[in-house]
């Protein structure tokens, strides 16, 4: 069995679709640009706007209570929650999609789903992630999507699906990783707005402060 090794950091790589000087043309970046926005925008149908990640449990409980609780709790899931979890299964499922790997890319998807600690959350992720693949596929389908079909069973995490597509479609994994997690993290905090409830210039100043 393959092991996955996680850093805290994790190497930001692109695409060696380049022209000669190293450099991604303008067309090019415009296009993974515009396929990004398309993919995390809170239109997408995923249904992104039903689940929380939890938020509406830590309200209900009292752990948030305002903007700067809501902060402090969003800063810990990016640094060492869900969404440093999904941000390494991203970038792992990106490599060995982008390297043709479907063995590991296997095994990748199916710790992802192992590691949702929740009923919850792993509805959420593979709910999230199977209606993207399904999207995906019919709009822009690509070989890495065929690779990920003929070697995952199972059920598919949101941010393995992103990360497969992204590498299908030659979009840097740096930029990939930083949509993925602007989407996410926007999410959360327009969960937060509604449920504790708080004004959208609160909202603004918490996503700022996540940059």
């Amino acid at each position: 069995m393959t092991t996955i090794i996680t850093t805290a950091t994790p190497m930001l790589m692109t695409t060696n679709d380049r022209g000669q000087d190293g450099i991604a043309s303008e067309a090019e970046e415009s296009a993974a640009l515009f396929r990004l926005m398309t993919w995390l925008s809170p239109s997408f149908p995923v249904g992104s706007f039903s689940y929380s990640s939890g938020i509406e449990w830590a309200i209900e409980a009292g752990d948030i209570t305002d903007r700067q609780t809501l902060q402090d709790w969003l800063a810990a899931m990016l640094l060492e929650g869900a969404g440093f979890c999904d941000g390494l299964f991203l970038c792992h499922a990106w490599r060995a999609a982008e390297a043709g790997e479907g063995l590991v890319l296997g095994e990748i998807a199916e710790l992802a789903a192992a590691f949702t600690p929740s009923r919850e959350r792993h509805l959420e992720t593979t709910a999230q992630g199977r209606a993207f693949v399904e999207i995906a596929r019919s709009a822009w389908n690509c070989d890495t999507l065929d690779l990920l079909a003929s070697h995952v069973t199972g059920p598919i995490t949101y941010p393995v699906a992103v990360g497969v597509l992204a590498a299908g479609h030659r979009i840097a994994l740096s930029s990939t990783l930083h949509a993925f997690l602007h989407a996410a993290t926007s999410n959360w905090i327009s969960a937060g707005v509604r449920l504790i409830p708080l004004g959208q210039t609160d909202s603004q100043h918490v996503l700022a402060a996540l940059e």
